[in-house]
Formats: C-alpha cells, structure tokens, sequence
C-alpha cells in the first residue's frame, strides 16, 4: 500500500510529491523517482505482554519497577502465552517443554534465603493491604524500610510477621496515615507487644525520624464510624486547636484527644452520643476520655467554645 506523504517536498525536484511504501517502509518521489528514505520509524504503539503480581498486562515498554515485588520487577520471565515468536501456537511436545522451563525459572528466582523471607514478608503486607486499607506510597515506604531492615540483617531470630507489621506502622506513622497500633496488629494477627518491639527496634538502628502524630486527622475517622454531622466536625477541630495552642495535648493519645474533642462538640449541638460509643470508635477507653475532658475544662477559653 502506497499513501501520500504531506507537508514534505522532493530533495532533488522540490515537488510535493513524496510516496510511502507501507510494506518496504521506503519513502519516494512520484516525478523524479528519487528515494528520500529506505526506513521509517514506526509510529504505532509496539504492544506486548509481560507478567506481574496480578496477571498478564499489556504495554509498551513492560512494567514499571516497584519495591513491592521482590525483584522490584526487573527479572526476566518466560512468556505465559503459548506462542512463538511469529504468533503461532507451540506444539504439545514444545509446550511441555516451555511449561518445564517456567517451573526451573520460577524456582531459581528464589534460591537465596534472603529472597525467600523479603518473599514472604511482602506477600503479608499484600495481605494486609486491603485489611487497614493502605494507600501505594504507604506500601512503598513499609517495603523501603523492611528491605534496609534486611539489609542490616535486623530480622533474623525475629518474627517476619512482626517485622513487616512495624514496617507498616512506622510507614503510617511517617505518611501521617491515620493508623494505630492496635489496628495494625488486627490486621497481622501479631500480638501488639511483639509489634512495639520491632517498632523500637526499626527506629533505633535506622534512625527514623518521625513526625507527631495530629489529632485532628483522627477526628474524621471516629465521626464516620458513628455519622456525626459536618457542624459537629468542625467545631471539634476548634477545640483541638485550642487544646494544642495551649500545650494541653502534648504527650497524650491522638485518638482520646480526638475522642474528647467530638464528645464537647456532641455536648454543645446536643448530639446524642455517650462517651462509650466515642470510646469504642476510637478504640479508646471512657476513663482516658473523662481525664482528657478534664484537662480541656482548665483551659481558659473552653467556656467560650462549648
């Protein structure tokens, strides 16, 4: 198929009559028969198929790398698709072949014992993933910090469970994600203890800095469990605000604080909510929301705000 190549002008005749030659790729004049080019560059996208974590994805130049696989998505994998290299599907006897060749590529993978733990650690943080419902650059970040957690040899004679689980909390912790410990430890099924361990551990060898936890992020996480209306929000946020301008939140629970603070808005609009159910979607205590209501009625302008 020959189209009609616009916008370009003969080099020899200066006509704008150049041909293309779909099939050869040569690029010609009609007039002179003067050959401009043997080759064009295809313009199309060179779609293909490559493996990852969820499946067979079609694109144009393979996946991206990502620290949530274990070879970061950077190996080399057979194709799943039984065809060659024309398109056509392989013979019975070459399809053993090829399927014997997968299982030795895939077991070769994964010789090194290191390999095998970030194996297992990574397929627990995809499990807990959807659990605590964690965004990408959470994930990213637990994964960043159990690799050089690896690197430092720090899990060995530790659980892998607990390890990842710390990664994930400090992950949270360090994104501002609004997770506790407790929902962190539900969703490893690790004991919160072993879990602060590793925690202390993680931040000790590899000097973590990480950022004050806010209350006012915990604040719309217990008014959607208990459907708590936008005024009520709004004014919780101003006695926090309050509460930290004065230093009465320093060194306490972000969740009781948060707690407290929805259960002074509830008491000014009259909402009708008891400080056991606060305590039960903060998954706090109604002692430690009754010490914290205390402290909030020191402050000298809590009279104006409820």
């Amino acid at each position: 198929m020959v189209t009609l190549t616009k916008d370009s002008n003969c080099l020899r005749c200066g006509k704008n009559s150049l041909l293309t030659d779909d099939v050869t790729g040569e690029q010609f004049c009609s007039k002179c028969g003067y050959v401009v080019s043997e080759k064009i560059n295809e313009s199309g996208p060179e779609w293909r198929s490559f493996q990852t974590e969820s499946g067979v994805n079609p694109a144009r130049t393979g996946a991206p790398s990502s620290l949530l696989m274990h070879d970061m998505g950077l190996s080399t994998v057979i194709n799943p698709i039984n065809k060659d290299a024309t398109g056509k599907p392989l013979s019975s006897s070459m399809k053993s072949t090829i399927e014997r060749l997968r299982t030795w590529d895939s077991r070769s993978q994964s010789h090194e014992p290191e390999d095998r733990n970030l194996r297992q650690a990574l397929n627990e943080l995809t499990r807990m993933k959807d659990k605590i419902a964690l965004s990408s650059n959470v994930l990213e970040k637990a994964s960043y910090l159990y690799r050089k957690a690896l690197e430092k040899k720090l899990v060995r004679g530790r659980s892998i469970s607990a390890m990842i689980a710390a990664s994930v909390y400090a992950a949270c912790r360090d994104t501002e994600t609004p997770r506790t410990l407790r929902d962190v430890a539900d969703a490893a099924n690790v004991k919160r203890k072993d879990i602060a361990r590793c925690y202390r551990l993680l931040h000790y060898e590899l000097q973590l800095k990480m950022p004050v936890v806010n209350p006012i992020q915990c604040i719309s996480r217990i008014s959607s469990k208990l459907e708590l209306s936008e005024k009520i929000k709004r004014h919780a946020i101003e006695v926090l605000q309050i509460a930290r301008d004065n230093k009465e939140s320093s060194g306490k629970d972000p969740m009781g604080l948060a707690a407290t603070a929805l259960y002074i808005a509830c008491l000014k609009y009259e909402g009708n909510i008891t400080q056991r159910d606060l305590a039960e979607a903060a998954g706090v205590t109604e002692v430690t929301i009754r010490n914290r209501f205390k402290g909030f009625k020191k402050q000298p302008s809590f009279k104006l705000k409820s």
